[in-house]
């Protein structure tokens, strides 16, 4: 079922988020914490239309919130994704983009970042890469 409106999705269950971090959100798009962060600070950022410009906004502001973490010394480094789709492991059919801030040492082997949603494939630099077929 595809949703339009974030309030609509909200209505029957398909939004679930409630924990609203207000100072990050604005007229296209409302940033909540994630229930189940992967990460201190992990934030969700949710268009309040399902219309690719507005999820466009939403990359674009988690991008901003994420960089200016990082200049403010608020957080070393971050990764910003999307999962579009149930097989990209989307579970809640409504858009939303993910901040999840990273810090040194927040797991054993960061190299390939967003590259480990596919196990064994986020370091292209050990003998288990292998080319997709």
């Amino acid at each position: 079922m595809r949703y339009e409106t974030l309030l609509e999705a909200a209505a029957v269950g398909a939004a679930p988020w409630t924990n609203e971090a207000a100072e990050h959100s604005n007229y296209h798009v409302a940033v909540f914490r994630d229930a189940f962060p992967v990460a201190q600070g992990h934030l969700l950022f949710v268009p309040r239309w399902n219309k690719n410009v507005v999820i466009e906004e939403a990359m674009k502001s988690a991008f901003r919130v994420g960089h200016q973490k990082v200049v403010n010394g608020e957080w070393e480094a971050y990764n910003v994704g999307i999962n579009c789709g149930a097989a990209a492991g989307q579970t809640v059919m409504y858009p939303h983009v993910h901040l999840i801030p990273r810090k040194t040492g927040d797991c054993a082997d960061p190299v390939g970042g967003v590259r480990a949603v596919i196990s064994g494939q986020a370091n292209y630099k050990q003998s288990g890469y292998q080319q997709p077929e």
